[in-house]
């Protein structure tokens, strides 16, 4: 029994570090993809497009399928950790990019034209104009994204990653007559993520609100 708690640690300092390293970069990886959506050059919205469409209806199994197997097999070699990050980036941001191109959407017209007006490019019209108030709209959306990576890290469980899902799933097989324990346990250190990030969605909501 004294394995129990120092399996669930070990699992549930993992799932943090694959939240904290992909939330971060797929935020920057979507905010890019979000800029791009919206350039002046055709290349760039077609990518950001292409991007964003093939992760978005891509199962995230698949995903890592191809990240965890595939890429090993045609002879990248990195941690799984590393895999699974990367997979977790390149599905997360699909969704993080829609979630600001709603944003910018939202903006007026008029703050780019008069951001035009006054001198500034696209790429400064974009990042001191435009995302600020698409950043601000979008808080709550940007958390529910946040809240499923949470969940969504557990699938990097079934590739060589023991985080709170395989620390779980390794702990019922050692321990069956106590699995419902195990999966109530399993089920709150989850909420121990969520359920702050839902507190600080509200907090930021109000705080950043735009105001019109």
């Amino acid at each position: 029994m004294s394995i129990i708690i120092p399996t669930f640690w070990d699992g549930f300092r993992v799932t943090l570090a694959l939240l904290a390293l992909s939330g971060v970069l797929s935020l920057i990886v979507g905010t890019i993809l979000a800029a791009m959506r919206i350039s002046p050059v055709a290349s760039l919205r077609g990518f950001s497009a292409a991007w964003t469409e093939i992760a978005r209806n891509t199962p995230l199994t698949l995903v890592f399928v191809f990240f965890g197997m595939v890429l090993p097999m045609m002879g990248v070699r990195a941690p799984y950790f590393l895999l699974a990050i990367l997979a977790l980036v390149y599905y997360t941001s699909a969704f993080v990019s829609e979630a600001l191109r709603s944003g910018i959407n939202g903006v007026p017209v008029g703050q780019a034209e008069a951001a035009r007006s006054i001198g500034l490019g696209f790429g400064q019209t974009v990042s001191l104009v435009i995302l600020p108030q698409a950043f601000r709209m979008t808080i709550p959306p940007l958390i529910n994204v946040f809240i499923a990576l949470t969940k969504n890290t557990s699938v990097a469980g079934g590739f060589f990653i023991v985080e709170i899902f395989a620390a779980t799933r390794e702990l019922t097989n050692a321990f069956g007559n106590i699995v419902v324990p195990i999966l109530v346990a399993a089920a709150a250190l989850y909420l121990v993520i969520t359920i702050p990030l839902g507190f600080l969605a509200s907090q930021l909501e109000r705080r950043l609100v735009v105001r019109r």
